[in-house]
């Protein structure tokens, strides 16, 4: 079942800070029927930038390992700024402990890489639509 088809987030926006291009754009044309706003950020840095630029983004999918300023570093700066905005923490490099690393540094889901995209899709849609 594609459940992309069921989600209509065209009021809504998305946050995805990855450095690979070709995971983006996996997740770009994952979410592409969902009809979100997608705004793309390649290391933490560019992320709390774009989010501190767009107070209006609904959700971010943190990759945890990027340069310049990793994914844990930049959500702990997101969340002195919004504790409200919904951060799942996306990792290729899932270790038993990054779940639980993740969570602690103020991540509100966690999800390993490589993704589903309807189990994505599910994930973003048991925070956005709160």
């Amino acid at each position: 079942m594609d459940s992309s088809n069921t989600y209509d987030w065209n009021k809504k926006s998305i946050l995805i800070a990855d450095d690979e291009l070709h995971n983006y754009i996996i997740l770009e044309k994952a979410l592409r029927k969902t009809n979100i706003k997608i705004y793309h950020a390649e290391n933490g840095e560019q992320a709390v930038k774009i989010f501190k630029e767009n107070p209006d983004i609904n959700i971010i999918l943190m990759d945890i390992r990027m340069p310049e300023m990793g994914g844990l570093e930049a959500t702990k700066y997101i969340r002195t700024v919004s504790r409200n905005i919904p951060i799942i923490a996306f990792t290729a490099f899932a270790l038993s402990d990054d779940e639980a690393i993740a969570l602690e540094f103020g991540c509100d889901d966690y999800i390993s890489k490589p993704v589903r995209p309807d189990y994505l899709i599910k994930k973003i849609a048991e925070h956005i639509n709160k």
